[in-house]
């Protein structure tokens, strides 16, 4: 018996292998094929299922693309309703694989059609569950993500994930191992532990939602209570995940497409595209393409690219570090970002040489804010809300990064303000789109509230 996690750290997400006797099952692969393809080949083995936890919001699965590869069946649980063909399998319905069996057990709550699967060894004896987003370590699926048209309030899906979770999880054994479809980092879920793999009987000891003596009434208050909004890039993903997409190698092939700067350029203004800088944010600083928005790929990329450009459908033209190009095409895919058009060929070095304009953006030590918070300078704090209620600037404005485009009228239009983060990647994503829309008066503060702190300016 195999049972392997594929964790892809940017979208804090777990994908599962499972393998017995030369039969394998996927759980909630994402977008490209090959590396499920390439590890059941190591086994000499063949896919026999794909198996999804739900419709996924927070990225592209790749169901549909590895059942065409394998002619595996795609498996969901109730109340499931793809526009393709698939298996809509009946609570506490069994599937073999080699010498295992994977039991359906239908959790709504998070969504409807929500359901964890299972795993029984060859001894029959239950080994693990993969629970989706049903259940993660340190936390549950949030209950507002379900599709509209249902007529269903969050209150009432926590409802059904309490009752969920009490019939169906908790009554398993302490020994049964949690395999969650997300990790720390994740949107889908508010206070979820950095391990990625845990007991169940630790997490019965460990998670708020699985106190023995909760009543529903203080499951569903503290479940709901603090929800952020979701990225507006959900339910971009769930329609793509439910309805269908285009083949990961057809996304690679048009967005891999060399551009020299003139072709750049005029790609650029007859379609409107984004263009989207993905080096290092030292390097966007020095030099950028005028109004490119920076989004780094060494950073939380393909959640922000979802977060700040949010229009799935939205084009974008790309400016990579060098032999990078692919990645970053497949990891936009990766959230649906499936029209990119091209990348800049030779990069920024290509665009100087050409001629072509270039902006930059002014970036200070924290001993400079220092100094210029002296005379009150303003200053814009774009950390998350807890990050802010933990500590902050006293005389700083609290401007979170995934809602900047909804507060552009609180930068001011004369003078020159500054702009953190907790180490100076989200802040340079900040003036980005500020200088985007025509906010050119911008400051960074390099290294972020980390630097701050070190430079001993106060903080409460």
């Amino acid at each position: 018996m195999t049972v392997e996690q594929i964790y892809t750290g940017c979208l804090s997400q777990g994908a599962y292998y499972i393998e017995s006797n030369g039969e394998a099952a996927i759980i909630d692969p994402l977008r490209e094929t090959k590396p499920y393809l390439e590890r059941a080949k190591r086994d000499n083995a063949t896919i026999k299922y794909i198996f999804e936890t739900h419709f996924h919001a927070d990225f592209v699965s790749g169901h549909l693309s590895l059942s065409k590869e394998t002619g595996a069946p795609i498996v969901y649980g109730p109340n499931a309703n793809p526009s393709f063909n698939a298996e809509i399998a009946k609570d506490g319905q069994e599937f073999t694989i080699g010498k295992l069996t994977l039991k359906v057990l239908h959790t709504p709550g998070h969504t409807l059609e929500s359901t964890t699967y299972l795993l029984k060894d060859e001894n029959g004896e239950d080994h693990c569950i993969f629970s989706g987003d049903t259940l993660f370590l340190g936390d549950v699926g949030r209950p507002d993500l379900a599709q509209k048209g249902n007529d269903l309030t969050q209150e009432d899906l926590a409802g059904m994930l309490y009752d969920s979770l009490r019939n169906k999880i908790m009554p398993l054994n302490d020994d049964v191992i949690v395999y969650p479809a997300h990790g720390a980092g994740s949107a889908c879920g508010k206070n979820m532990m950095k391990e990625t793999v845990d007991t169940l009987g630790n997490q019965k000891q460990m998670n708020y939602a699985l106190r023995e003596d909760m009543t529903k009434e203080e499951f569903i208050k503290e479940v709901t209570d603090g929800l952020l909004p979701p990225p507006a890039y959900f339910p971009l993903n769930v329609k793509m995940n439910k309805e269908g997409y285009d083949h990961i190698d057809q996304v690679i092939e048009r967005g891999t497409k060399a551009m020299t700067p003139q072709e750049f350029e005029d790609a650029a203004n007859a379609t409107g595209a984004v263009v989207l800088d993905v080096r290092h944010q030292k390097e966007f600083i020095q030099a950028h393409i005028p109004r490119s928005i920076f989004i780094g790929i060494d950073g939380g990329f393909a959640p922000w690219v979802g977060a700040m450009i949010a229009d799935v459908n939205q084009t974008i033209l790309l400016v990579t570090p060098e032999g990078r190009e692919e990645e970053t095409v497949t990891r936009l895919s990766r959230v649906g970002f499936d029209n990119t058009l091209g990348y800049l060929k030779g990069g920024i070095t290509a665009w100087k040489e050409a001629g072509k304009e270039t902006d930059n953006l002014q970036s200070v030590p924290a001993e400079k804010l220092k100094e210029v918070l002296q005379d009150n300078a303003p200053v814009f704090d774009v950390r998350k809300d807890s990050e802010w209620d933990n500590a902050h600037i006293p005389s700083a404005t609290h401007t979170s990064l995934e809602h900047i485009n909804k507060h552009l009228e609180a930068f001011p239009e004369e003078g020159s303000f500054y702009v953190h983060c907790a180490g100076g990647y989200r802040s340079v994503i900040a003036a980005s789109i500020l200088k985007a829309r025509g906010i050119h008066n911008v400051i960074d503060v390099a290294g972020g509230f980390k630097a701050i702190k070190e430079a001993n300016i106060p903080v409460t």
